[in-house]
Order: structure tokens, then sequence, then C-alpha cells
């Protein structure tokens, strides 16, 4: 604009080998209003509204919810446009191994991770968190029939204690003839003859995945996978009390609000109400 001021728009078009028809049609697209501002308001506001944890495939099903009619590529074009970008998950486990403590139970559960009812299939692990030279543990239940976590415990130990609270937890949901199956890694707390008493005291039967094979318990793992890309690795948190409010909120998110393309584009307790319902 500055050199359009001080020279002859004819000769500014010479120097720059543009076409006078190209010049003016691009200046108008310039003042013509975007086609697709209310659509990019609507993907930012939903990125925005889930702490930046959407992709585009969890946009777009949100976009459908709320009557917009949208490609899934169109989605994912406005999202690099507007440089929303979902957090990648990264792989980092804990591992509770410590050979063989009490008894080992086979692999009932087998991978297949789908249930046709509420508290058929449970899966559980233990998670780590470090906030400085301080750690933090996770202990969650979470039932397989829409994922979500029905009990979890947060200490400072991996220890018995830990694991077994959570258990009874879940356990204290059950309703009469609820027999579920519980499948767990070898970790020592799942070896223990404390944990084989509350699983014999329900009528649970006990699973465990194979040694060294985390795919056994896939969905666990893939759980504590979104909940450390989304809630941890970009939070440099000041202690363990905040990491821990941290937690609540974020189980309490994942639970209610947070929708999953395995469940119909429902969060975990929209599925379980409309499944009852029906």
């Amino acid at each position: 604009m500055a050199l359009k001021a001080e020279h002859r728009l004819d000769v500014l078009l010479d120097v720059a080998g543009l076409a006078r028809s190209t010049y003016f049609y691009h200046q108008s697209r310039l003042q013509t209003p975007d086609p697709q501002a209310a659509l990019k308001d609507a993907v930012a506001e939903i990125f925005m509204e889930n702490h930046a944890r959407y992709g585009h495939r969890r946009i777009h099903t949100e976009l459908l919810k709320h009557g917009w009619t949208v490609a899934k590529k169109t989605v994912l074009q406005l999202m690099r446009v507007l440089r929303l970008v979902c957090k990648v998950r990264r792989k980092k486990r804990y591992n509770a191994y410590q050979g063989e403590q009490g008894k080992i139970a086979p692999n009932e559960l087998k991978r297949e991770f789908e249930a046709g009812a509420p508290n058929q299939k449970w899966v559980t692990d233990v998670t780590e968190f470090a906030v400085g030279d301080r750690k933090l543990y996770l202990s969650p239940v979470m039932d397989l029939f829409d994922r979500q976590i029905i009990s979890y415990t947060i200490g400072t130990s991996p220890n018995l204690a830990l694991t077994n609270t959570s258990l009874r937890k879940a356990l204290a949901c059950l309703e009469p003839g609820q027999q579920p199956l519980v499948h767990s890694d070898q970790g020592f707390q799942y070896q223990h003859a404390s944990w084989r008493a509350l699983l014999a005291g329900a009528g649970a039967v006990q699973s465990m995945s194979r040694r060294g094979n985390c795919y056994d318990n896939a969905v666990m793992e893939n759980f504590f996978g979104h909940l450390k890309e989304e809630v941890f690795h970009h939070v440099r948190f000041l202690n363990t009390g905040a990491l821990e409010a941290a937690l609540h909120d974020y189980i309490h998110w994942y639970n209610t609000d947070r929708i999953s393309t395995k469940l119909k584009g429902l969060s975990p307790v929209q599925y379980r109400a409309q499944a009852l319902a029906a």
C-alpha cells in the first residue's frame, strides 16, 4: 500500500509481472467476508472448551451434534488454519512387577474389551506421576461397558492400601447378583492375598495380563495415555496437591463430558444413561 501511494498502479503491476485483472481479483477477495467464519468460531470454541484435548474427529462429532453439516477433512483443514493442535500422547508407564509375590491368575479377559452391561468386566492398574522429587500414584477401576472410571484412589505410595481402597469403592457399587471379571497386570498388589480376598468375597473373577504384555490391558493403558498427555505433560505443577486437584477435575470431566467415538460420540455417563433408559 505504501508503494501504491508513491507509484502508479500500472507501473507496480508491470514490475511485479501481474495482470491488472489478477490484482483486482485478489483485492476483492480480501474485502469479502470469510464464508467459514462462523464455522471457524465453532471449531475454536469446542477446542477451547475441552482444554485443547480434542482432535478433528471429536470436534467433528461435536459439530454434528450442534447441527453443522461438515466433513471431517474440512474440520482438520480449519484446525490447521487456526493452528489448533491437539496434544499427542507420549508413552511412559509405571511398572509394579516385582516378581511373583503371591498368586498369578490366568488371563480370563483375553483382550475381549467389550461388555454388554455395566459391572460385567472391570480393568485396573496403577500409574505414577513425578512432581519434583515427590511422586503421586493413581489407582482407577474402569468399567469396560462404557469406559467409565467407577472408582479411584490417589496416594503417595503404590501400596496395597491404594489398590485395595479403589477396589472396595468399586465393589460397593455392585448390585445383587453382579460378579464382575476384574482384570489387572501382574503387579505385586494384585497378586497379594488381600486383593484376592476382596474379589472372592464379592464373587468376582480375577484375571491378569500375561507377563510383559501391556496390550492385554490396552484400554487402561489408553486411558493413562490420554490422562498424562491431556492433563500432566503440558503443565508444570508446583506440588502434588495441585496435581491431585487436577486429577480429580480430569476424571470428572472424562466421565461426564469427554466424548468417545467408541461410545457413539457420547461421554461414559451419557452412554450409560442412554443405554439403561432404552
